[in-house]
């Protein structure tokens, strides 16, 4: 018994540590964001112990279908994590269920804003198909005006649209709905 709480408290060690180590991954299309602001590390896996290594499990979720950045963010979750002593790594990705805005941390949509992204709204208006095609108004991350217009339904990534500021003139990207 003695034994079992000693693992168990050691692997919650664990489990602690490997979470400050996602919380300094940063994503390579943002990379003011970590993978912990953005919300895609869905969880962590661990088993073993530390006599025989841990074996570790990182499940993530893609912000996007198909997004690219997605290999870079798992080799970077991978060397971060060897680079700790971590040897047995398995990094998952899981499409479901699908990533959502919500899960992003609001200190990452803080840090898009300051980065000069416009972070998606905190309870969106409009999330559909046709959501750029309504009357949402985006702020400016720069000035802080509403009176913007969609230039493009498709930013510097595919998960971001390409918007610009009437009153400043600045373009500026706006992490879209999902």
């Amino acid at each position: 018994m003695n034994s079992t709480i000693h693992i168990s408290e050691q692997k919650e060690q664990v489990e602690k540590q490997v979470w400050e180590i996602l919380g300094e991954v940063t994503d390579p299309e943002v990379p003011v964001l970590t993978v912990l602001d953005l919300g895609i590390v869905r969880e962590v896996k661990i088993n073993g112990n530390a006599l025989h290594g841990w074996s570790l499990e990182i499940v993530i979720t893609p912000t996007y279908t198909g997004c690219p950045a997605m290999d870079m963010i798992s080799m970077n979750i991978r060397f971060a994590l060897l680079q700790e002593g971590f040897t047995n790594i398995k990094i998952t990705q899981t499409l479901s269920p699908v990533w959502t805005t919500d899960w992003m941390s609001e200190s990452g949509k803080k840090k898009l804003k300051v980065y000069g992204i416009a972070p998606p709204h905190y309870s969106q208006a409009v999330c559909t198909p046709d959501a750029f095609q309504q009357e949402e108004a985006i702020q400016c991350p720069r000035c802080d005006s509403f009176n913007t217009r969609l230039v493009s339904q498709f930013g510097s990534t595919a998960c971001k649209a390409l918007y610009q500021c009437v009153d400043c003139k600045e373009p500026f990207d706006y992490f879209k709905c999902h």
